[in-house]
């Protein structure tokens, strides 16, 4: 018999454990043939200990790649002569990419056949194998990173005393029926690569930062710390009728909530890039990627309608009590600010939709006014305050304090108490 390498024969001398990366390409790719045991040049050399030889690769086909691949592979011992030498074929899988188990889903554990050599595949290519074969669910595709650990999300689920075994595991979808990590599972995990990124901003435009922070991890721990994180910016206004004194957020805390838990549960995780959330002086922003779900419209969304992007994620947010029914988020969101004079606003477009919820406090400002909220909102704290609390609140220099200071006063926003060093200023 005549044999020589092509894109579907390999030609082993001896048998290493390297054969399993040329079982994996040939999986991977249209199938193919391997025979150990004969030379580059098609020369039949044979193998010492063949019985022994078959059992090792036997094994390694069972035990070093991911998904099982056993029933597409066979192996043969053929003879010529007085010469043995051993016969593996590999069909084309019905559950790519297989991997090399300790290697996982990326390009050193993944191999594809090109030409007569076997080479490492591309994480798109990666992807594309999993998109055609779990089809275009995020959630259910495999997770192209398998060493996943779930310390946050098992400290909740213990929390709200709510099992969290391998067998739960599976039906959440964090693990597929095969025991591989989904998608579902790498968000909830604390290696999960999304992030939440948050900005305050001084004024009502992006010009002035005067804070950023980037939230990774799991998705609970980012729910936990961001909510945090804006509970901490939050001003309250205090305002007494007789001598009851009454609190009020500048943001409705059940609206910041749900905000919130819209933009983490519903965004679209195929996109890489991260949830924004932006705080002015004026309004707070949730820009979450991936737009409404194909076919449901902003209006139908705020009667009610739902169609959950992510069925799983939400799914575990509910047995979670974090959300109370599907498509309740932007209803309650509304009926935060019934009776306000500024509402919250819904914007959906192609690959984005965004949240705005208004500083209830900020309504009696002009657009152009609202840049001086952050000197106003000391007074919540202060019946008097000095240039030097100005410029702190700004983190300005003491010219950008004075020029401030002197608009407010032209305003009438403000009005001056005392001269030189004990000059204060109090609200109109």
């Amino acid at each position: 018999m005549e044999l020589y390498e092509s894109e579907i024969i390999e030609l082993k001398e001896i048998y290493t454990t390297d054969l399993k990366k040329e079982i994996v390409s040939f999986a991977n790719t249209n199938g193919g043939t391997i025979y150990i045991g004969v030379q580059d040049n098609g020369t039949i050399v044979g193998v010492d200990h063949a019985d022994f030889v078959i059992q090792q690769i036997a094994n390694s086909i069972r035990d070093s790649i991911r998904p099982d691949i056993s029933m597409f592979t066979s192996i043969e011992l053929l003879k010529d002569e007085n010469k043995s030498y051993i016969k593996v074929t590999v069909d084309s899988g019905t559950k790519k990419p297989y991997y090399l188990s300790d290697k996982g889903l990326k390009p050193t554990g993944v191999y594809v056949r090109s030409g007569t050599t076997s080479a490492p595949a591309s994480e798109d290519a990666i992807r594309m194998m999993i998109k055609m074969t779990d089809g275009d669910s995020f959630e259910t595709n495999r997770s192209l990173i398998q060493e996943l650990t779930f310390n946050s999300l098992s400290k909740e689920m213990e929390r709200r005393k709510l099992e969290f075994t391998g067998v739960q595991m599976k039906n959440l979808g964090i693990l597929s029926p095969d025991g591989i990590f989904t998608n579902m599972g790498l968000l909830v995990s604390d290696q999960c690569r999304h992030s939440i990124k948050f900005a305050v901003f001084q004024g009502t435009d992006k010009l002035v930062f005067k804070d950023r922070k980037e939230f990774t991890g799991s998705l609970f721990e980012q729910l936990a710390e961001v909510y945090k994180t804006i509970d901490f910016y939050n001003g309250t206004m205090a305002s007494f009728h007789d001598l009851l004194r009454t609190d009020e957020r500048d943001y409705p805390e059940d609206a910041v909530r749900e905000a919130l838990l819209n933009a983490i549960v519903h965004r679209d995780y195929s996109f890489s890039g991260s949830t924004f959330i932006n705080l002015y002086s004026d309004r707070l922003e949730f820009i979450s990627l991936g737009g409404l779900v194909p076919g449901l419209s902003l209006e139908a969304a705020m009667l009610g309608a739902s169609q959950s992007r992510n069925e799983k994620l939400a799914n575990l947010f509910y047995r979670m009590k974090l959300i109370e029914a599907y498509g309740t988020g932007i209803s309650k969101i509304i009926s935060c600010y019934k009776g306000k004079s500024e509402q919250p606003a819904f914007e959906s477009v192609e690959g984005a939709f965004q949240v705005i919820l208004p500083n209830v406090h900020a309504r009696n400002l002009s657009m152009e006014d609202a840049k001086y909220l952050p000197i106003l909102q000391l007074f919540e704290y202060k019946k008097e305050i000095t240039r030097s609390d100005v410029e702190t609140v700004l983190g300005s220099g003491t010219t950008h304090a004075i020029n401030m200071v002197k608009e407010m006063l032209d305003k009438s926003l403000i009005e001056k108490v005392g001269n030189g060093r004990l000059t204060r200023y109090v609200r109109k």
